[in-house]
């Protein structure tokens, strides 16, 4: 599909309640407002277009960087690109797209180091979610890669932005349920910070209570197990 071909097809996708959900979730004005679904369809569609993800990234518009994400192929996006894609970031859902991105790329490590402590929130935020994919991955990185950043979040994640507490409080969960050791080490972080606030807007989001939810988590695997 041509980025012409592309767009018009988001545009028809695109429905006026979506655009009103998402703008409730921080999505500017430049989106046609299609859902994940429809999404999904295009990318099927599509494959792996990363000549074809650039050109909509570089639109701004939100939906053609979300389905970017979703057909760019990670392994061929530099630092320095993925550095200037993070600097655009203007919402917490195409926050979240882009970390997954990161995440299959070979650079994930790295951003995640450079990125999380960034004034901007959107920046930090996508760092932290790139945290909870590598957590959640089978690659064997060892628990100590991931013990300093439960250290960071036990000391500092009360005084971050808004969406950045919330996505250290997923990178917790997600640490928290990758095995035993880090586990135990997530409820002892998880003791230590107590409550985290989040304000969601007007959204009926919330933000999960970290031990409540590695407790549920590790118990549905365990019954799946069975």
């Amino acid at each position: 599909m041509t980025l012409k071909q592309t767009l018009a097809a988001l545009e028809k996708a695109g429905t006026a309640q979506n655009r009103k959900v998402y703008a409730r979730h921080g999505v500017g004005e430049d989106q046609y407002g299609v859902s994940y679904a429809e999404l999904g369809r295009l990318k099927k569609a599509i494959g792996t277009d990363h000549a074809l993800a650039l050109e909509l990234w570089a639109t701004g518009n939100h939906d053609a960087r979300i389905l970017a994400c979703m057909v760019a192929d990670a392994s061929a996006l530099g630092v320095r690109e993925l550095d200037a894609m993070a600097r655009e970031l203007d919402n917490y859902v195409i926050a979240d797209a882009f970390a997954v991105l990161v995440a299959r790329s070979p650079h994930a490590e790295r951003r995640f180091a450079a990125w999380r402590g960034r004034k901007h929130e959107w920046t930090a935020a996508a760092a932290w979610n790139v945290l909870c994919h590598l957590a959640g991955d089978a690659a064997d990185r060892p628990d100590a890669f991931f013990l300093e950043p439960l250290a960071s979040i036990a000391a500092d994640i009360h005084g971050r932005p808004n969406r950045v507490r919330h996505s250290m409080n997923q990178a917790l969960i997600a640490v928290g349920v990758r095995n035993d050791a880090l586990h135990r080490a997530a409820l002892d972080v998880a003791a230590r910070i107590g409550r985290v606030e989040v304000d969601h807007g007007a959204t009926g989001c919330t933000t999960p209570d970290a031990r409540a939810y590695m407790e549920k988590t590790l118990a549905h695997r365990a019954k799946k197990k069975r």
